[in-house]
Parts: C-alpha cells; structure tokens; sequence
C-alpha cells in the first residue's frame, strides 16, 4: 500500500484534482468528498494499468502541509 498526495482546488462551481506524483491523473466533483473519492479511484485505475504494461510504479514523493500565517 502506498499514500500518494493529492492537490484538491475549489472552482467556482466544483472541486478538481491531481496527483503531483502521477502526471495526468486528475478527477473533479461537486464537493470535496467526491473528487477525493474519484483520484483514489483515478490512482488506482492508472497504477493497474502501469502495472498491466509491466512499468515502474512511481514512489510517492510529494507531501503537504499547512501552516498558518498571520494576514
């Protein structure tokens, strides 16, 4: 099992996101909990595939944090 990060960005109507890790893999929903659910899915379906073509699974890399700032 691995933990790849994902970068979720709210539009103006909905949510996207990607995986730094995994160029090309992205999803987009309505909330929050629906594009997460959608990139877990999206992740999976593209490391299936890498692995179906006999390639390297990338090893996550990225991680992410917050950090407060005073505005």
């Amino acid at each position: 099992m691995a933990k790849y990060t994902i970068i979720i960005e709210k539009g103006e109507r909905n949510y996207s996101a990607y995986c730094p890790d995994l160029p090309g893999v992205v999803a987009a929903g309505e909330t929050e909990e629906e594009t997460t659910e959608l990139m877990k899915e999206a992740i999976e379906f593209h490391l299936e595939g890498l692995k179906e073509d006999k390639m390297p699974i990338p090893e996550p890399t990225i991680s992410a944090r917050c950090v407060e700032v005073v505005v």
